[in-house]
């Protein structure tokens, strides 16, 4: 296929793995109104879409040979990309605004630029540097930090280890050597984060609690399991598999410029399913983000890095069951 075609569709692989992830907000805030913990959210999360992916990625087993560099991979993946990103956060906003957690864990770009630079030669161009800078100012303008006026030196080292877990995510994801499908892969990752999630809450450093109680949907009464059905499939299992995809065509500095849009849809779903206001001086920032995304693409055509000529996968709109974040 074409290379046009291939980043078209990894583009819209992106896009698609942004737009699911930005729904675990609203999911999981539904989910801690009700009295849930964090903890208990994103184990839910994490155990539930390991659960549903397992059916199709022992299928996808059978034809495929894994090597002790792709289990090596997998394992990273679910360690650092899945469960250390999560753990992470969380710790982080124990300590910080939301909004300040998010954009030190979306600083994580940053350390992508500088690792592609570092380990493969991809020194970022003028308009790569201009689009970070405008994708970060309009970060900082959908997050409304203007309001966040709480700042503690231990929650910015754990924003700062959510930032590395993003950056992982986005390295391990783009990687081919070796590689197993992307439905593997997720599946593998989310498997090892369970046992990693399942081992903090066994010591004590993960406190969990759920109520099995209607939760508030699009100002309606839904059952619990709705939310949690919908963090698990939609924005875990189909987030992760096409984020994976994606990052495979497009490689991870495009991959991760993209993923910024996911703020913009979280604030976007937070509108239309919990019903939270949206301003101009947010409207403004996700202009600059878009713009920003925009400018990296630009530099990337103009400039464009060796990439592997593989075919896209298979979109994986089976696993959509169910009608971001994170976290």
């Amino acid at each position: 296929m074409p290379k046009r075609s291939i980043n078209n569709a990894g583009l819209a692989l992106a896009v698609l793995s942004a737009a699911t992830f930005g729904t675990s907000g609203s999911f999981a805030s539904s989910l801690l109104s009700a009295g849930w913990s964090p903890g208990a959210a994103v184990t839910a999360r994490v155990v539930v879409a390991a659960l549903a992916l397992t059916a199709p990625a022992l299928l996808q087993l059978r034809s495929s040979r894994p090597t002790a560099r792709g289990l090596r991979s997998v394992v990273l993946y679910g360690i650092v990309a899945v469960a250390g990103a999560q753990l992470c956060y969380f710790n982080a906003v124990q300590h910080l605004s939301v909004a300040v957690a998010l954009l030190l864990e979306y600083s994580g770009i940053l350390l992508v630029i500088a690792w592609m630079w570092a380990r493969h030669g991809h020194r970022p161009g003028r308009l790569t540097l201009a689009g970070g800078a405008f994708a970060l100012a309009g970060l900082i303008l959908v997050l409304d930090l203007a309001g966040a006026q709480k700042v503690d030196l231990v929650g910015i080292v754990w924003g700062l280890g959510a930032a590395v877990g993003l950056a992982v995510y986005f390295v391990v994801s783009s990687a081919t050597d070796d590689a197993l499908p992307p439905l593997v892969v997720a599946w593998g990752g989310l498997g090892v984060a369970a046992a990693v999630l399942g081992g903090a809450i066994a010591v004590g450093a993960l406190p969990v609690h759920a109520t099995l109680t209607d939760v508030t949907l699009l100002r309606h009464q839904v059952s619990w399991v709705v939310p949690v059905l919908g963090m698990s499939l939609i924005a875990a299992a189909v987030a992760y598999v096409t984020g994976i995809a994606a990052a495979r065509l497009l490689g991870a500095r495009i991959a991760s410029f993209v993923g910024l849009t996911e703020v913009l849809f979280a604030v976007g779903f937070a509108w239309l399913l919990l019903g939270q206001r949206l301003d101009v001086v947010q409207a403004v920032g996700a202009a600059l983000v878009v713009g920003g995304i925009a400018l990296v693409r630009l530099d990337e055509l103009r400039t464009p890095a060796p990439q592997p000529a593989v075919a896209p996968p298979a979109a994986p709109r089976a696993l959509v069951t169910a009608g971001a974040t994170a976290e």
